[in-house]
C-alpha cells in the first residue's frame, strides 16, 4: 500500500468539505437576499413592470438553494483538489464571483440600481464562466455543476434588462409608504 490515505478516506475529506462549505455557500446567499429585502415582499421592486417571463416569487427561493448548493459542492471538490493545477486561480476567481453574485441583490432590490445591476449580472457571469472552466481544468464534475449556475445567470440578467426597459427611471421610483388604519 503505497497510498497516504485510502480512496474511502478521501472520500470522506470530500463529504467533510462539502458538509462544511455547502452550507456556508447557501446561508451567505439566504443571508443576503434578507438583507436586500429581496421578493415580493419589497413594495419597490411590487410596483415595478414585470416581464412576461417572470416566475413566480416562490421559485427563486427554490431554484438559489438548489444552485447555491451545487455551487458550494463545486468548490468544495476544488477545495479538495490538493496540488492540482489552477487550483489557487479556481478559488480566486469563485471567491470573487461569489461574493459579487451575493451584492446582486443588494444593488438591485435594496439600492433599486437596476441597470447597474444588470452590469454586474454580466461581470458575474463572464467571472463564473472563467470559474466553471477553471474547474474544469481541475475536477470535471465540478465544472458540470457550475453550468445550471450558468444558465440561470442569463436567465436571470434577461429579466434584470427587460425590468430596466419596461421601467425607466426605476431607481428613481418612490412608493408611498404603506399605512393601516386602526
Amino acid at each position: 500500500m503505497n497510498q497516504i490515505a485510502s480512496k474511502g478516506q478521501l472520500r470522506m475529506s470530500l463529504l467533510r468539505w462539502i458538509l462544511f462549505i455547502v452550507p456556508i455557500t447557501v446561508l451567505l446567499g439566504f443571508t443576503f437576499s434578507q438583507f436586500a429585502n429581496t421578493g415580493d415582499e419589497n413594495r419597490w421592486f411590487q410596483a415595478l413592470i414585470k416581464p412576461a417571463a417572470q416566475p413566480p416569487g416562490w421559485a427563486f427561493g427554490a431554484a438559489w438553494a438548489l444552485l447555491y448548493t451545487m455551487m458550494g459542492t463545486a468548490f468544495a471538490m476544488v477545495l479538495h483538489a490538493r496540488g492540482a493545477p489552477f487550483r489557487g486561480p479556481a478559488i480566486i476567481l469563485y471567491l470573487l464571483q461569489y461574493a459579487l453574485n451575493l451584492f446582486w441583490p443588494i444593488l438591485f432590490f435594496g439600492m433599486h440600481q437596476v441597470t447597474a445591476a444588470f452590469w454586474l449580472l454580466v461581470i458575474v457571469f463572464l467571472l463564473a464562466l472563467a470559474t466553471t472552466l477553471v474547474f474544469g481544468r481541475i475536477r470535471k464534475a465540478a465544472a458540470w455543476l457550475m453550468v445550471p449556475y450558468l444558465a440561470w445567470l442569463c436567465f436571470a440578467a434577461i429579466l434584470n434588462i427587460q425590468i430596466d426597459w419596461l421601467n425607466p427611471g426605476a431607481e428613481t421610483l418612490v412608493v408611498p409608504v404603506a399605512r393601516t388604519q386602526i
